[in-house]
């Protein structure tokens, strides 16, 4: 009995991962000319100015930019190789998973317009913390 719901679960399991791959990799592939037709001289232009900016600007641009973890993580990486700092990259990771500027008036629609604007300010705020306590944190135990 226990053999059936494993061979089941296993089953279902494979099916799922198999209706899910062509999605992530579409958008694998969509971060990747993403990231080619991002210029590194922009990244390069944008932040750099100071901490406070860097996080600002990181957070700006990973509110508006909203999406998948995973791709954000790749950008993340290609942002650090082109010298932006971990601050600004740290940002927009959190700002990226957690705040959604795009998402905003069906956020509203379907939760109130009060909280979806509380949760997105909240949310910024606190990608902000993150990522300062995050560098300082590894600036503090290195």
């Amino acid at each position: 009995m226990n053999n059936e719901r494993l061979a089941s679960s296993i089953k279902k399991s494979l099916k799922a991962i198999g209706s899910a791959m062509p999605i992530v990799v579409g958008m694998l592939l969509l971060t990747s000319l993403a990231i080619q037709l991002f210029p590194a001289d922009a990244a390069s232009a944008w932040f750099g100015q100071s901490e406070l900016a860097d996080v600002l600007i990181g957070a700006g641009i990973g509110s508006i930019a909203a999406g998948n973890p995973l791709a954000s993580y790749l950008l993340g990486g290609e942002l650090l190789s082109h010298g932006v700092s971990l601050l600004a990259v740290t940002a927009l990771i959190v700002s990226w998973v957690t705040v959604g500027i795009v998402q905003l008036p069906a956020e509203m629609l379907l939760l109130g317009k009060r909280f979806a604007i509380y949760r997105n300010l909240t949310a910024f705020m606190l990608a902000i913390a993150v990522a300062f306590l995050t560098v300082y944190t590894l600036r503090f135990l290195d």
